[in-house]
């Protein structure tokens, strides 16, 4: 695998609002899975060819160092730019071993992937548990294996990940969904919102975090159109006509939103981003607070 020069691996965050992340860090630096409306094929990354995977020159053992002179543990997230569970983990494992230095350090995880190679790692993320929060965040944009093929063409499909979810959630890791982007005119159905919901509940899944919308801008929006085009004659005309040309929102998000706030509070499952941060870190501030 082509390796690429790092100048450090963990960053530290100021803003803890994204799933109570302290950390981030990449160690992987592109993804195969070929999401059309994958943002990080924006000029802004200054990424070419983004299809292509390379990892991180001395990955592991930087980000060794780096943990070992953190003053203060917290959770380390990943797969914010890249999946850190493409096809080439299953024989490199660069990803299980930064699970083992976060778990051999006390750091918390936050994962989010579209893969189910992360159930591999279920033993990791158990003995993270053990001390810190390890919660998992899985892509599923809709549960249309047909339709997920064609706009996730090389990622697992759907079937595959809620079988993951449910493996995780069996478990007992702290797991949920991400339902982003849902695609105008092309995801949005109610009906289609309400079925991936009942399947979510039917996993265990703790959380669904949602965005009923998908942004595009320079290149990324062009490649997107182009193949929405090759799907639909027509579709593809309708995003033209979204007064902003970046953050594309559902026309019906007011009916989508409703929906899904009415199903996610019947079957039990969190979607306020406090509310999942809280529910994650719950047994660890009892822990805390019993031992003060």
């Amino acid at each position: 695998m082509e390796q690429i020069q790092a100048k450090r691996i963990l960053q530290h965050k100021k803003d803890k609002s994204w799933f109570g992340s302290a950390y981030n860090y990449n160690l992987y630096q592109g993804c195969p899975h070929g999401c059309i409306y994958c943002d990080s094929r924006s000029e802004c990354y200054r990424i070419e060819d983004f299809s292509r995977v390379r990892v991180k020159k001395d990955a592991i053992s930087m980000l060794r160092e780096e943990l070992k002179s953190c003053r203060k543990t917290g959770i380390a997230a990943t797969g914010s730019m890249s999946d850190p569970y493409n096809p080439y983990e299953r024989q490199y494992r660069y990803t299980r071993h930064s699970l083992e230095l976060l778990e051999q350090f006390g750091f918390g995880t936050a994962i989010a992937t579209k893969s189910d190679l992360i159930t591999r790692d279920i033993d990791v993320l158990q003995s993270i548990a053990q001390h810190s929060p390890s919660i998992i965040k899985i892509t599923i944009t809709t549960s249309n294996d047909k339709k997920a093929k064609w706009i996730e063409p090389h990622a697992p499909l759907p079937s595959e990940r809620f079988h993951a979810l449910e493996q995780l959630s069996s478990a007992g890791i702290f797991s949920g969904v991400l339902l982003m982007p849902v695609l105008p005119f092309l995801e949005d159905d109610p009906q289609e919102i309400s079925h991936l919901i009942t399947r979510c509940r039917e996993c265990g899944a703790k959380f669904i975090y949602p965005y009923f919308g998908v942004t595009l801008r320079d290149r990324q929006r062009e490649y997107f159109l182009d193949k929405v085009k090759e799907y639909s004659g027509d579709i593809w005309k309708r995003y033209l006509e979204f007064e902003d040309n970046y953050q594309c929102l559902c026309p019906n998000i007011q009916e989508l939103w409703n929906l899904f706030c009415r199903e996610c509070d019947k079957n039990n499952i969190l979607y306020h981003m406090s509310d999942i941060i809280k529910e994650s870190q719950k047994p660890y501030r009892t822990e805390q607070l019993s031992l003060f």
